[in-house]
């Protein structure tokens, strides 16, 4: 069965002898007085009753978590399956001063777990009564609360009564006079308005005829007003028909102009394109004449080597002489070459600088066609302002005329800075073959300058052919015994007196191939140095008196007297070795010979 249970929870302090708490908890029901249910719990109960359910609270929060299970159970009481519920348990059939189990039990579809179960002793019949006669006491006081309340109410209401009865009379009378003044005043009030809306009618028929009369005038001059306005009308429309045909036919033209520029346009892309390839072509050209002009100078230095190793072995000369000119006539040839392709150069230079001027020409004529057309646009916009009357149809049309009138103005400005783009970059190729015919020049420059070397060696060796015919045969045949080939270099004489066994520098051969001559001219002795100008030995000697003659050049200029990376040294002993007062190799201030090239072959470079 189902009851309705009161339950009260108490903490009752106990101080003697020892200060306690107590947790007093008392089940009762309204409906049965001698229903009761006690329960006391310590401390020390408390303890006990955690270890044997499983409490996770202490004894202070312990009474609040009683109360909240309590609380969701009155939240579900209602409910036909409800989650929790209070079972009240006993062990008799009937609740008869038995103990009594109070049980927290929450419902799931699988099992009904019990939060707390709580053990009851039914009270004694010493609680009963003072239960009952606590009951009693509580009654009574409310009761006598109670009649004093009532007691109070009737004398309000009394009084409320009276005051209301005097209010009402008071009411009643002013009720009266208010409804008499009302009458009056809704008869004056109806009189008024019955006269003033007799007046009224008689105003409204004469406005009425007034406005009838106005009306019929106004419609006659509005009549009259939209005739002539269509008139005026047929003849804008007849203008405006003239205009539009005007407006199509310069349309027309314009396509027609645009067209050409668009042509045009695309034959100068295909000429830029053309230049663009023809540059590329030249920077390749270019890069192959730089190639070749290092690989000249470097065949320079190899061939002014084999000229000094030509100075001291005269056997060789004749091969050597055949190279050069075959050296020669390349150079001649690359140079007739060089010229033929600059030549070329500065014809396309022209051509490109003609179409320049063709494609100015056409971009002034372009800018001149567009102020036209912008000038006229200006025009029929002035016009169309002053026809805004005209009818949505010709609106429509004159909307799609700007329309395309504005996109042939960006047309026009797109193309106007393609042209401008292309300037530019004509411009660059300008400049690009400008540097690529400095650099033309400069490899021109090193062309001469490689003749004029070519030229002083070629005078050398006539020199020391002339030398050479002069000398005896057996100074000739002394001096021939120690020069060799330049490209193989066996059986060279060697000092065993000194107690050197390594082979003689070509140098020394030279000299020795001089010192006839000088022995044989005794008038003139001077010692010989082999310095940066080679021609001094002529100028030493009476026996070469060409040179004085022909007004030839003393040597080369300094710039080419300088010592290179890629030239090739000449192989030789040290000054310590060989102390001849008339052998004197010039060595330039970077290549000092150092103390380990005492003992070594030394690499001294001589220019020419």
């Amino acid at each position: 069965r189902r009851l309705n249970v009161r339950v009260n929870i108490e903490l009752l302090s106990v101080s003697n002898p020892v200060h306690k708490k107590d947790l007093a908890v008392r089940l009762t029901d309204d409906t049965d007085p001698f229903f009761l249910y006690n329960l006391v719990i310590s401390e020390e109960d408390f303890q006990s009753l955690k270890s044997q359910q499983g409490l996770l609270v202490d004894f202070s929060a312990f009474p609040q978590k009683f109360i909240d299970l309590l609380q969701q159970c009155i939240q579900e009481q209602n409910k036909d399956i409800p989650r929790f519920l209070l079972q009240l348990v006993s062990s008799a059939p009937a609740l008869d001063h038995t103990p009594v189990s109070l049980n927290v039990v929450e419902t799931n579809p699988f099992k009904h777990l019990t939060h707390l179960s709580l053990k009851f002793l039914p009270g004694t019949d010493a609680e009963i009564k003072k239960f009952l006669a606590n009951c009693l006491k509580c009654l009574k006081e409310d009761k006598m609360m109670l009649e004093e309340k009532l007691k109070k109410t009737e004398e309000d209401l009394t009084r409320q009564l009276s005051y209301t009865q005097q209010s009402l009379s008071e009411k009643s009378r002013e009720l009266d006079k208010l409804k008499n003044e009302w009458t009056s005043y809704t008869t004056a009030l109806s009189n008024k308005h019955t006269q003033e809306l007799t007046s009224e009618k008689e105003r409204a028929l004469q406005a009425q005829t007034q406005y009838q009369q106005q009306h019929e005038q106004q419609k006659k001059e509005l009549e009259n007003l939209h005739q002539k306005s269509i008139q005026q009308l047929q003849n804008r429309l007849s203008e405006l028909e003239i205009i539009n045909k005007d407006l199509t036919e310069r349309r027309y033209k314009g396509d027609s102009t645009v067209r050409e520029l668009k042509a045009k346009l695309s034959g100068l892309e295909d000429e830029c394109q053309r230049a663009k390839q023809e540059v590329l072509s030249l920077r390749r050209e270019n890069t192959t004449l730089d190639a070749e002009c290092h690989e000249k100078e470097k065949l320079i230095n190899q061939l002014q080597t084999r000229v000094a190793v030509l100075e001291q072995e005269i056997k060789d000369k004749d091969q050597l002489v055949t190279r050069t000119k075959e050296v020669l006539d390349a150079t001649q040839e690359q140079k007739v070459i060089l010229e033929e392709s600059t030549e070329e150069k500065q014809r396309h230079i022209e051509k490109l600088e003609t179409t320049i001027k063709s494609l100015s020409a056409e971009l002034l004529k372009a800018n001149e066609i567009i102020k036209k057309l912008q000038g006229d646009l200006k025009t029929l916009m002035s016009k169309l302002k002053l026809k805004n009357t005209v009818t949505i149809q010709q609106e429509k049309l004159l909307a799609e005329k700007e329309e395309k009138l504005q996109k042939e103005q960006r047309e026009s400005q797109e193309v106007g800075q393609s042209l401008r783009m292309k300037e530019q970059e004509v411009c660059k190729l300008q400049e690009q073959l400008e540097s690529t015919i400095q650099k033309l020049e400069e490899s021109k420059q090193l062309l001469k300058t490689n003749e004029n070397v070519i030229t002083w060696l070629n005078r050398q060796l006539s020199e020391v052919q002339m030398a050479k015919k002069l000398d005896s045969p057996a100074s000739v045949h002394a001096a021939g015994r120690a020069a060799v080939s330049p490209l193989s270099m066996p059986d060279r004489p060697s000092f065993h007196s000194s107690g050197i066994s390594h082979p003689i520098s070509p140098l020394y051969a030279f000299q020795n191939f001089l010192e006839p001559t000088q022995n044989k001219n005794g008038n003139s002795q001077c010692p010989v140095q082999l310095n940066s100008q080679l021609s001094k030995l002529s100028r030493c000697s009476d026996a070469h008196p060409a040179n004085k003659e022909n007004g030839d050049p003393p040597g080369l200029e300094p710039k080419y007297l300088k010592k290179k990376d890629d030239s090739i040294p000449l192989r030789g002993l040290s000054q310590n070795t060989l102390s001849s007062e008339y052998l004197r190799p010039y060595v330039p201030a970077k290549a000092q010979p150092s103390a380990k090239a005492a003992a070594a072959p030394t690499s001294a470079y001589f220019p020419g």
